[in-house]
């Protein structure tokens, strides 16, 4: 199969999911070997949780279906550039390559505006507008002794 089919597939989904109002206009499909593993669309508002964008669906689901944490192999058909979250998902995933369609500034003429998220994830924490406080790192770094420490732990 072609990027096209895959392409359609994700635009697709986008479309059906704004048709149905269960999410934002977004879709997502992975795949392997030229077949689909996994598809997502946009579930935030349908399950009220905000990590439900398309592509997170999608890894969630070709997860699944392949049985691991790892996409190698794998590629990321996405009917939009992806936000921040969704971007870093692809890179933890550690697919192949990520094809998209519409781009950010498509988006924010729809309303969906990540630009700050963009900007953001850049700043060093004390200057971004979400304020973060370090607290107990000593505390915090004992887990990470633990698992530096624990012979049949699965890297990732």
């Amino acid at each position: 199969m072609s990027h096209d089919v895959f392409m359609r597939r994700a635009i697709a989904l986008a479309r059906e999911n704004a048709a149905a109002a269960r999410g934002g206009p977004f879709g997502a499909v992975v795949v392997q070997d030229g077949r689909i593993v996994g598809e997502g669309a946009n579930r935030v508002t349908a399950t009220l949780d905000p990590t439900a964008h398309a592509e997170v669906v999608a890894v969630r689901a070709a997860c699944a279906a392949l049985g691991r944490f790892d996409l190698r192999g794998c590629d990321v058909y996405a009917s939009c550039e992806p936000c921040p979250m969704c971007l870093s998902a692809a890179y933890w995933a550690r697919v192949d390559r990520l094809y998209y369609a519409a781009d950010r500034a498509d988006a924010a003429r729809a309303g969906f505006d990540d630009d700050v998220l963009y900007r953001e994830v850049s700043l060093a924490p004390d200057a971004r507008r979400l304020p973060m406080i370090r607290l107990l790192r000593d505390e915090a770094l004992e887990p990470f002794v633990a698992w530096a420490r624990t012979p049949d732990r699965v890297p990732y």
